[in-house]
Order: C-alpha cells, then sequence, then structure tokens
C-alpha cells in the first residue's frame, strides 16, 4: 500500500487513506468492514459475516452480496492492490492493521494499568485522558444488526469504565474538580451504576463538602429504592459509614514532591532568569503581546538573529515575565541538545516512561490530547527545521509558544517573527554598569562608548568584556580597552575573553557549506563594509552566485546588508572571520583574495576617474 490506511470504529466506522477520508458505500459494506476490524485480524467466514449482518432473515443469495461487498471495499481501500488490504483466508476474510483507534484505545488502557500498578496516578490520568480523546461518538455508529449493537453495548462500558478509572486517578492526584465533572457524564448516562457515586463522594468529601458527599448517598438511596426495589449495594453504603465515621484514610495520601508539583501547578521548567538582563523592553512588549491564546489557534513567536545575540535568554526573561498568564505550567526544550523533544514534552506534563506510545504519530497525538484546553508556555530553544516545530506544537485552547532560531524558518503558518540585534548604546553601558560597577564606568564614559561601538552591542561580547575587566580591578577603562583586542593571527594565545566570545561562531561555521564560510572569511579581508561588485572579484565568482551567497549569510546574520548591493559585517564578526581565514584558507588564499580586490578596484577607480582608491569600494 503506498499511503497509510488507518480506521476509526469508535464513533462512526470510517477509512482514510493518508488525510483522504474514504467513501466506504452501503451500510452493510460498512458493517463487513467494523466486523473485519473487530476481528482484530483474525479470519471471519462468509456465514460469520452473514450472520452478524443479517441475523436470521439473510437474502438467498446472501454469500454473493458479501463477496461483492467485500471485493468493493478492497478497491475503495487500495485500488491499486485489491488483495492486499482485506486477504482471503480459509474461505474467509481478514484484513490485517496497526493504525485502528480500537487498537489504540486498548494499548493506551494498557498503559494506565501498568501507571496504576506502579502507583503513579497522575501517569495513569494522563494515559486514560489520552484513550478517551479518541472517542467521537457511539461506536459503530450507522451500523446495524445483532452483532454491532452488542459490540457497541461491550465497547460503551468500557468507555465507561475508563472514564471512572480516570475520576479515580484524578482524585488520588489532587483534581478533585476534574474527577467530579467526569463522573457527572456517567452518571447522567447510567444513574443506576453505583461506582460513580461511591466516586463522587469520595472526590466532594476530599473538596470539604461533606454534607454534599452525603446527599449523593440519599440521592442514589431513593432512586434505587423508587426504581428496583433495592438497597445501596455495599460499597457505597461503606462509604457512607466511612465519611460519617471521619475515616481519616478517606484522605488524600501525601503525593511524592515531583508528581504533586506537577499536580498541583504544572511544570516549571524555564531556567533561571538572567540576574544582569538590561533592556529589549519593546521586543517584550511585542513579544507578550502576540502571546494571547486563543481557542482556535496556538500563538507562536518566533525570535531570530546572529548566535550568541541574547536569543534564549530573552524567551526565558519573557517567560517568568508572563508565566502567571500560563498557570498549567512552562516547558523548555533545547533543540539542539534533546534526543527526543516530544518524549521531553509529554514528560513534563507527566507522561511517564511506560506510557510513552512507540510511533512518533501516536505521540503527537497524546501531547496534542493532552495539551488541548490547558494554558502552557512552551519554549523550543535554537530550532533549525520548521517541521521539527510543526510537529511540537500544543493543542489549541490556552496554549502559546516560543521558538529561537539562528535564522527564520519558511513554512511556518502564523508566526510573529522577530529579529534580535544587538543593544543599543545606553542598555549596552547599563549592563556593563552591573558587570563592573558604576563606578569605574561612569568617569571614563567616553572609552567606555567605545568598547561598546566595537562590541556592536552584541550581549555575549559584552558579558565577556565586562568579565574581564571586573578580574582586573587595577585596570582603568582606557587600558582595558588598549588590552582587550583580539591578538594577531597566529599568536600562541587566545585570551580566555575571545573565546567566550566566538564560541558561538565557531558552532554556526558548522552549520555553513564550505562555499559560504569561504565567502564568510576571504571577504572579511577587504573591511568592514564590501560591494555585491567587489566581493564577487575578490571571491572568483559571477555577480549572480555572489549575490546568493551573501543574501545566505544574511540570513544567517553573519553579514547585514546595506543600500545597494553593500553589504558589512559587525566588527566582532569581521575579526573572528579574519582569524578563520587566516587558519582555515591560509595567508596566500587570503592575499590572491585581497588582489583581485585590488584590481577590481583599480579599474572600477580608473573607469569614473578615481585615482585607484580602494576606499571607493571597500569603505
Amino acid at each position: 500500500m503506498g499511503e497509510r490506511l488507518r480506521f476509526e470504529v469508535l464513533g462512526p466506522v470510517r477509512a482514510w487513506r493518508g488525510d483522504d477520508e474514504i467513501e466506504l458505500g452501503s451500510p452493510q459494506q460498512r458493517a463487513i468492514l467494523a466486523i473485519l476490524l473487530l476481528q482484530a485480524g483474525l479470519p471471519a467466514s462468509p456465514d460469520q459475516l452473514i450472520a452478524a449482518i443479517w441475523g436470521g432473515a439473510a437474502p438467498r443469495a446472501a454469500v454473493g452480496v458479501v463477496r461483492s461487498y467485500v471485493s468493493r471495499l478492497r478497491r475503495a481501500l487500495d485500488p491499486g492492490h485489491p488483495a492486499a488490504v482485506i486477504e482471503s483466508v480459509g474461505g474467509g476474510y481478514a484484513l490485517r492493521t496497526e493504525h485502528l483507534d480500537l487498537t489504540e484505545f486498548q494499548r493506551r488502557l494498557g498503559a494506565a494499568r501498568e501507571a496504576r500498578r506502579a502507583g503513579d496516578a497522575p501517569a495513569t490520568a494522563t494515559a486514560l485522558r489520552g484513550a478517551l480523546a479518541l472517542w467521537h461518538g457511539t461506536p459503530l455508529a450507522g451500523v446495524n444488526g445483532d452483532y454491532a449493537e452488542f459490540e457497541r453495548v461491550r465497547l460503551g462500558q468500557l468507555r465507561l469504565t475508563a472514564i471512572e478509572d480516570l475520576a479515580a486517578a484524578d482524585i488520588e492526584s489532587g483534581r478533585h474538580a476534574e474527577a467530579a465533572a467526569e463522573l457527572a457524564e456517567v452518571i447522567a448516562e447510567q444513574p443506576l451504576r453505583e461506582r460513580p457515586r461511591e466516586l463522587l463522594m469520595l472526590a466532594l468529601y476530599r473538596s470539604g463538602r461533606q454534607a454534599d458527599a452525603l446527599a449523593v448517598f440519599g440521592q442514589v438511596q431513593r432512586l434505587l429504592a423508587d426504581e428496583l426495589g433495592l438497597d445501596p449495594g455495599p460499597d457505597l453504603r461503606e462509604m457512607q459509614r466511612r465519611i460519617l465515621s471521619s475515616d481519616p484514610a478517606l484522605l488524600a495520601p501525601a503525593a511524592p514532591a515531583a508528581t504533586a508539583a506537577i499536580a498541583s501547578r504544572g511544570p516549571t521548567q524555564l531556567p533561571p532568569d538572567l540576574p544582569d538582563f538590561v533592556g529589549r523592553d519593546e521586543e517584550r512588549s511585542l513579544m507578550a503581546g502576540a502571546l494571547t491564546p486563543s481557542h482556535a489557534s496556538v500563538p507562536v513567536v518566533g525570535v531570530e538573529g546572529l548566535a550568541g545575540v541574547g536569543k534564549t535568554t530573552l524567551a526565558v526573561h519573557l517567560g517568568h515575565a508572563v508565566a502567571a498568564n500560563f498557570p498549567d505550567g512552562q516547558l523548555f526544550v533545547d533543540l539542539r541538545t534533546a534526543g527526543e523533544p516530544l518524549a521531553e514534552l509529554l514528560r513534563g506534563v507527566g507522561v511517564l516512561d511506560a506510557g510513552l506510545p512507540e510511533s512518533f504519530s501516536e505521540r503527537m497525538a497524546l501531547w496534542r490530547t493532552l495539551t488541548t484546553g490547558r494554558r502552557l508556555l512552551v519554549v523550543l530553544d535554537d530550532a533549525r527545521d520548521p517541521e521539527q516545530v510543526r510537529q511540537l506544537l500544543p493543542g489549541s485552547g490556552g496554549s502559546a509558544v516560543v521558538v529561537t532560531a539562528r535564522q527564520r524558518l519558511y513554512g511556518l503558518a502564523h508566526v510573529h517573527w522577530l529579529k534580535l540585534v544587538g543593544l543599543g548604546e545606553d542598555d549596552s553601558i547599563a549592563l556593563l554598569e552591573r558587570l563592573i560597577g558604576a563606578d569605574r564606568v561612569r568617569p571614563e564614559l567616553a572609552d567606555i562608548r567605545e568598547l561598546v561601538q566595537r562590541s556592536a552591542g552584541l550581549p555575549q561580547v559584552l558579558q565577556a568584556v565586562g568579565a574581564r575587566i571586573a578580574s582586573r580591578p587595577g585596570w582603568s577603562i582606557a587600558e582595558a580597552k588598549r588590552r582587550l583586542s583580539r591578538p594577531a593571527p597566529g599568536s600562541p594565545v587566545l585570551p580566555s575573553e575571545c573565546g567566550a566570545i566566538e564560541r558561538p561562531y565557531m558552532s554556526l561555521m558548522e552549520q555553513l557549506s564550505p562555499e559560504q564560510a569561504r565567502a564568510f572569511r576571504l571577504l572579511s579581508m577587504a573591511g568592514p563594509e564590501v560591494s555585491l561588485g567587489a566581493a564577487a572579484a575578490a571571491l572568483g565568482l559571477s555577480l549572480e552566485d555572489t549575490d546568493m551567497l551573501l543574501e545566505s549569510l544574511v540570513d544567517l546574520h553573519l553579514l547585514e546588508s546595506g543600500d545597494l548591493d553593500r553589504y558589512y559585517y559587525h566588527e566582532p564578526l569581521r575579526r573572528f572571520a579574519q582569524s578563520r581565514a587566516y587558519v582555515d584558507d591560509g595567508p596566500e588564499a587570503s592575499q590572491e583574495a585581497l588582489t583581485r580586490l585590488v584590481q577590481f578596484s583599480s579599474a572600477e577607480d580608473g573607469r569614473i576617474g578615481l585615482g585607484g582608491r580602494v576606499t571607493a569600494v571597500i569603505r
């Protein structure tokens, strides 16, 4: 089969090929399909199918009619390979599929049982909530016959039991209000069913509503007497007795610390806020305004910018600032280091490893099920692929997402993108004051401004420079300005602050193609600014190829674009690129690039009568 087939019976009987729903034909054809699906891969004989559909009122040509229905179903499910879907086995028919909602429902019930045996009530509730989310109405809706009715009753009982088990797990997790709402649904459907009344009494008692809990017993006592002439069963009577005697064992047991935290206030995974955070007021206001959840969609804010410019720091700072708007918790995943980001997110909302579905698509479905209607903030840090982000978006109805990326991710719909650049001069000075003290900064503001200008306002540069100056209390700012510069290429020692500044750039270089890396390195020899024509000459490439290379470096924020096909480096990046040119390309290649640049400059100056000034090209 080309595209995956998937089936549903926990509601109307339906089938899909990929994303397209399949027309299944008459009710009898749907009944044939439903019976084969409920056989769980075991063959069903024509006689079994006839009895299930028509009972004792089967037409005389029923065997032929069944064969005709099976043939039509085969063509509908997979026109290219009809016999591959419904197999002929021993005179009967079998349909084997791994993608049936009932199979997944049963698997999640099994995960809930494992979690219950392990004593993990929140994980039990999570697995059961995911199982119940697979239901879409009355099971086998649209299929008639005694067999379908029997299965409807059986499956309905499984669902009611799962709701009761979910309520019990929620009560053990301290979610008494949620349990009461779940039990109200069962009581409305099955008013004579006693277990939901017993659980409701417990939920109300643990909520401090003893009188209401006893009123539930009185209501069911009268109902049973009026309808059946019976008294409540022993479990209900025992619950009444224990409430009347204020049995201390009815009180909620102490939950493990980690489990209790998740159950009571949700996950809080944001890294600590940076104590030296300054500035970004406009960016924070824009991002906070865009993170307003809606019922139908999940707002996503994307922050792009150069490696080390402070994207993660801003996302974390914002997350702490708006945490009160997301009372169900805040989740944080570093997509660069996370082995299985989706598994991390599921664990963050309480799913144990035993409850993690095996397939990725099932994990996605469980993640969206568990997060729909919850007010969560999800921070996805250092994203590199739009599909990766799309797969991790939570369900709608209250959650919001912040994404950080080194370049804008195209293909994500309705994302509010913000480009992060260096800090302004005032904020840069404020950051240095926090790092080295206002008493050292204020007397030498002119030198401080020059240091800020050299740093281009890049936070990791300011942090490294500030830490270095703070470690040398005897230095004046003028002395620090003289000392704090990258040594010439080939120097035997690289100062520690240079390593801190350039580490993000080294990781970014690993993502570049050889052509991108070469252009980034060699063009730095020209100066802080270069024209498109001069860049093409220095690289020995056509204007078209050079334009594509330079624009790709702009996307990665390694270059900035100016007016009239001009490009420029931030000074820390240019110094780094020059050092890498010396190491990676060598002095000869660097000199050859400069020679081509001078020849281009001379030709241009001769043409426009400027007398060969290289500065006309590279200034």
